[in-house]
Protein backbone atom coordinates (compact mmCIF):
# COMPACT_ATOMS: atom_id res chain seq x y z
CA UNK A 1 0.00 0.00 0.00
CA UNK A 2 1.11 3.08 -0.99
CA UNK A 3 1.73 5.94 2.17
CA UNK A 4 1.92 9.48 2.12
CA UNK A 5 3.07 11.11 5.46
CA UNK A 6 3.88 14.64 6.88
CA UNK A 7 4.68 16.56 9.97
CA UNK A 8 2.11 18.94 11.16
CA UNK A 9 4.02 22.03 9.64
CA UNK A 10 4.43 21.15 6.47
CA UNK A 11 8.23 21.39 6.37
CA UNK A 12 8.51 17.38 5.89
CA UNK A 13 6.74 15.28 3.64
CA UNK A 14 7.41 11.28 2.65
CA UNK A 15 6.02 8.78 0.91
CA UNK A 16 6.88 5.00 1.30
CA UNK A 17 5.54 1.67 0.39
CA UNK A 18 4.31 -0.37 3.16
CA UNK A 19 3.91 -4.01 3.40
CA UNK A 20 2.04 -3.75 6.92
CA UNK A 21 -0.14 -0.68 6.90
CA UNK A 22 -2.68 -1.80 9.56
CA UNK A 23 -2.25 0.21 12.48
CA UNK A 24 -2.52 -2.67 14.51
CA UNK A 25 0.71 -2.56 17.50
CA UNK A 26 0.00 -0.32 20.49
CA UNK A 27 3.44 0.30 21.87
CA UNK A 28 3.26 1.72 25.47
CA UNK A 29 6.76 1.92 26.46
CA UNK A 30 8.30 5.31 27.87
CA UNK A 31 10.16 5.61 24.71
CA UNK A 32 7.46 5.08 22.39
CA UNK A 33 4.86 7.37 24.60
CA UNK A 34 7.55 10.22 24.92
CA UNK A 35 8.89 10.60 22.44
CA UNK A 36 5.49 10.32 20.13
CA UNK A 37 3.60 12.15 22.74
CA UNK A 38 0.90 10.15 22.52
CA UNK A 39 -2.14 9.40 24.89
CA UNK A 40 -0.35 6.02 26.59
CA UNK A 41 0.71 4.12 23.35
CA UNK A 42 2.01 4.58 19.86
CA UNK A 43 1.57 2.91 16.85
CA UNK A 44 3.99 1.97 14.12
CA UNK A 45 3.27 0.70 11.09
CA UNK A 46 6.02 -1.81 8.87
CA UNK A 47 7.62 -0.37 5.39
CA UNK A 48 10.05 -1.13 2.86
CA UNK A 49 13.38 1.46 3.60
CA UNK A 50 14.01 1.14 0.03
CA UNK A 51 10.85 2.82 -1.06
CA UNK A 52 11.03 6.07 1.45
CA UNK A 53 11.04 9.74 -0.93
CA UNK A 54 11.42 12.89 1.48
CA UNK A 55 10.80 16.50 0.74
CA UNK A 56 12.55 18.51 3.04
CA UNK A 57 14.94 16.00 4.71
CA UNK A 58 16.62 19.35 6.07
CA UNK A 59 14.38 19.48 8.68
CA UNK A 60 14.91 15.87 10.13
CA UNK A 61 16.53 15.20 13.59
CA UNK A 62 17.66 11.65 14.85
CA UNK A 63 17.06 10.65 18.44
CA UNK A 64 18.69 7.70 19.44
CA UNK A 65 16.82 7.08 22.65
CA UNK A 66 18.66 6.29 26.16
CA UNK A 67 17.83 2.71 27.08
CA UNK A 68 17.33 1.23 30.79
CA UNK A 69 21.05 0.31 31.39
CA UNK A 70 22.35 3.99 30.06
CA UNK A 71 23.27 2.93 26.62
CA UNK A 72 22.02 4.14 23.35
CA UNK A 73 19.60 2.59 21.01
CA UNK A 74 20.92 1.86 17.75
CA UNK A 75 17.18 2.22 16.62
CA UNK A 76 17.38 6.20 14.86
CA UNK A 77 13.61 7.97 15.86
CA UNK A 78 12.95 10.75 12.86
CA UNK A 79 11.21 14.01 13.74
CA UNK A 80 10.75 17.31 12.40
CA UNK A 81 12.80 19.81 13.73
CA UNK A 82 10.54 22.70 13.13
CA UNK A 83 7.24 21.55 15.01
CA UNK A 84 8.26 17.79 16.65
CA UNK A 85 5.91 15.44 14.66
CA UNK A 86 7.73 11.89 15.28
CA UNK A 87 7.81 10.52 11.92
CA UNK A 88 9.24 7.44 11.64
CA UNK A 89 11.83 4.80 13.40
CA UNK A 90 14.36 2.99 11.62
CA UNK A 91 16.90 0.58 12.90
CA UNK A 92 19.78 -0.66 11.66
CA UNK A 93 18.95 -4.27 12.60
CA UNK A 94 16.56 -4.48 10.18
CA UNK A 95 17.64 -2.14 7.31
CA UNK A 96 15.10 -2.95 5.13
CA UNK A 97 12.49 -2.01 7.05
CA UNK A 98 11.23 1.39 7.95
CA UNK A 99 8.35 2.05 11.00
CA UNK A 100 6.37 4.93 9.81
CA UNK A 101 4.08 6.51 13.28
CA UNK A 102 0.51 6.00 12.18
CA UNK A 103 -0.48 9.72 13.43
CA UNK A 104 1.92 10.84 10.74
CA UNK A 105 0.46 9.31 7.92
CA UNK A 106 -1.92 11.22 5.75
CA UNK A 107 -3.08 8.39 3.62
CA UNK A 108 -6.32 6.60 4.87
CA UNK A 109 -5.39 3.80 6.49
CA UNK A 110 -7.51 0.33 7.06
CA UNK A 111 -9.09 -0.74 10.04
CA UNK A 112 -7.33 -3.47 11.83
CA UNK A 113 -9.51 -6.62 12.61
CA UNK A 114 -7.79 -6.84 16.00
CA UNK A 115 -4.78 -5.21 17.85
CA UNK A 116 -1.53 -6.49 19.76
CA UNK A 117 -1.13 -4.49 22.56
CA UNK A 118 2.62 -4.15 23.64
CA UNK A 119 4.87 -2.93 26.82
CA UNK A 120 1.82 -3.61 28.80
CA UNK A 121 4.37 -3.24 31.96
CA UNK A 122 5.37 0.26 31.10
CA UNK A 123 1.52 1.38 30.87
CA UNK A 124 1.52 4.29 33.52
CA UNK A 125 -1.76 4.18 35.24
CA UNK A 126 -3.41 7.19 33.78
CA UNK A 127 -4.26 5.30 31.01
CA UNK A 128 -7.51 3.44 31.17
CA UNK A 129 -7.06 0.04 29.26
CA UNK A 130 -10.11 -1.43 27.32
CA UNK A 131 -9.10 -4.13 25.07
CA UNK A 132 -11.41 -5.35 22.52
CA UNK A 133 -12.06 -9.14 23.30
CA UNK A 134 -10.37 -10.25 20.15
CA UNK A 135 -6.89 -7.94 20.96
CA UNK A 136 -4.12 -9.98 21.98
CA UNK A 137 -2.40 -8.33 24.99
CA UNK A 138 1.68 -8.83 25.77
CA UNK A 139 3.54 -7.52 29.11
CA UNK A 140 6.70 -7.62 26.83
CA UNK A 141 6.69 -8.41 23.12
CA UNK A 142 4.10 -10.07 21.12
CA UNK A 143 4.79 -13.33 19.65
CA UNK A 144 4.85 -12.37 16.02
CA UNK A 145 6.33 -9.90 13.78
CA UNK A 146 4.01 -7.37 11.79
CA UNK A 147 4.56 -9.38 8.59
CA UNK A 148 3.28 -12.04 10.54
CA UNK A 149 0.24 -10.61 11.90
CA UNK A 150 -0.64 -9.61 8.87
CA UNK A 151 -0.05 -12.74 7.20
CA UNK A 152 -2.38 -14.81 9.63
CA UNK A 153 -5.46 -12.94 9.21
CA UNK A 154 -4.97 -12.53 5.52
CA UNK A 155 -4.51 -8.55 5.28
Amino acid sequence: MHLDGSCHCGAVRFSVEADAPYPFNLCYCSICRKTAGTGGFAINLGARADTLEVHGEEFIRIYRAILEDGSRSSAERRFCCECGTALWLWSPEWPELMHPHAGAIDTPLPVPPERTHLLLNSKPDWVIFHPAQQDRCFEGYPDESLREWHQRLGL
